[in-house]
C-alpha cells in the first residue's frame, strides 16, 4: 500500500482545531431526544444520539485519505537466466566413512553439497554417485529440494566398494551430453585413488572435453594414518581401524586440467565449504530481471464508506433519534 499524494495528509492537523470550535458550539444548547421524553431522562436513544458526531468525524477523516490516493502496488519480476547445468559427482566408498572429519567425510560432504545447492536456484542441478560403480541418483532437475533430498539419502554401501573415478565422472558427462546449456561442469569429489571401473578417469575427462563440460575436481581428506573402515559386519556396518590413506592427486589434477576446470585439496570442511563457494564464484548464472510495477487506486472504496456513515448519520439525527432544541 502506497500514497500517491500524501500532502493531503497535512489536512488531519486541522482536525483537532475544528474538533474543539465545534464542541463549544454543541455545549451552546441543550438537545432532548423525542418531545415525549422527560428532560435529561438517559436512555437508549440519548446515549447514541450523543455519539453520532464520530460519524461525522470518522467520514471527514476517511475523505481526507482518499484526497492523499491510497493504491495498492505490486510488482512482478521476469527473470531471463542463461542457468549453468551442473552435476555433482560424489564418492561414496567405504573410506568416505574416514573419521578425520566430523562425524565422517560423507557426512560433511553431503552438508556442504547441499549448502551449495541452495545458492544455485536458477540452475539444472543432477547428482551421480560412484563407488566401485555409479548411478544417477538423480538426473537434472531445477527442484533444489528434490536435489537436496537426494544428497541427504546418500549412504555407503549401496554399491560394490571400491573408487571407480573413471565410472563416475563419465556417468556424469553422460547426463550432461544432451543439455542445450551453454556452460556445463562436473563437481567429482573423491577421497581416493582409481581401482575400479572399465572406464579410465582420463578417458572420461577427454569424453568431457570433447563435449565442452569442465570438470572441478575435489580431493577430501587428510593424509597419513586415519580411523578408517576396516572390515564389513554381516549386519551392513562397519569395523574401524587406524589405516594409510592414499590419495592419487596427480590423477584429479590431470582430470581438471584437460577439461580446463581446477583441482581442489580439501583437508577440513572449513577448506571444502571455501572450495565450493569459488566454484559458485566462477560459475556465476548470468540473470537478467525485468521488474513491472502494477497499481489499483482504492481511494473510491474510502470514499464510498465516507459517504455511507454520513447518510447513516442524517437519517439516525433526523429520522429515528430526531430531537428537539430548547
Amino acid at each position: 500500500m502506497i500514497l500517491a499524494q500524501p500532502i493531503w495528509l497535512l489536512l488531519l492537523l486541522v482536525l483537532p482545531v475544528w474538533y474543539l470550535i465545534t464542541r463549544t458550539q454543541r455545549d451552546l444548547s441543550l438537545r432532548v431526544p423525542q418531545p415525549a421524553g422527560a428532560l435529561g431522562a438517559a436512555n437508549w436513544r440519548a446515549r447514541l444520539r450523543g455519539s453520532l458526531y464520530w460519524f461525522r468525524w470518522a467520514a471527514l477523516f476517511l475523505a481526507i485519505l482518499a484526497m492523499a490516493r491510497p493504491q495498492l502496488l505490486w510488482q512482478e519480476q521476469k527473470i531471463n537466466a542463461n542457468a549453468v547445468d551442473i552435476v555433482l559427482a560424489l564418492d561414496i566408498s567405504p573410506s568416505m566413512l574416514s573419521k578425520d572429519f566430523d562425524p565422517d567425510r560423507l557426512a560433511v560432504a553431503k552438508r556442504v553439497a547441499i549448502e551449495f545447492v541452495e545458492k544455485r536456484p536458477y540452475d539444472r542441478l543432477g547428482l551421480v554417485a560412484f563407488s566401485a560403480e555409479a548411478f544417477t541418483q538423480c538426473p537434472l532437475t531445477t527442484d533444489r529440494r528434490v536435489v537436496q533430498g537426494f544428497i541427504e539419502a546418500l549412504e555407503v554401501g549401496r554399491l560394490e566398494d571400491g573408487t571407480a573415478i573413471g565410472m563416475g565422472l563419465a556417468t556424469a558427462v553422460n547426463r550432461l551430453k544432451d543439455s542445450p546449456s551453454r556452460s556445463k561442469i562436473v563437481i567429482l569429489l573423491t577421497d581416493g585413488e582409481n581401482n575400479a571401473g572399465y572406464i579410465s578417469p582420463m578417458q572420461a575427462a577427454e569424453l568431457a572435453a570433447t563435449l565442452g563440460i569442465r570438470v572441478y575436481t575435489v580431493g577430501i581428506g587428510t593424509e597419513g594414518v586415519v580411523m578408517s573402515p576396516a572390515q564389513r559386519a554381516p549386519d551392513g556396518s562397519y569395523f574401524f581401524a587406524p589405516r594409510q590413506m592414499e590419495f592419487d592427486t596427480e590423477l584429479l589434477r590431470q582430470i581438471a586440467q584437460a577439461t580446463q576446470g581446477r583441482f581442489y585439496r580439501a583437508y577440513s570442511e572449513r577448506d571444502l565449504a571455501g572450495i565450493y563457494e569459488e566454484i559458485d564464484r566462477l560459475e556465476k548464472t548470468k540473470i537478467e530481471i525485468r521488474t513491472i510495477q502494477r497499481s489499483t487506486e482504492v481511494f473510491y472504496w474510502l470514499l464510498g464508506v465516507a459517504l455511507i456513515l454520513l447518510c447513516l448519520e442524517a437519517g439516525l439525527r433526523w429520522g429515528l433519534l430526531r430531537s428537539v432544541t430548547i
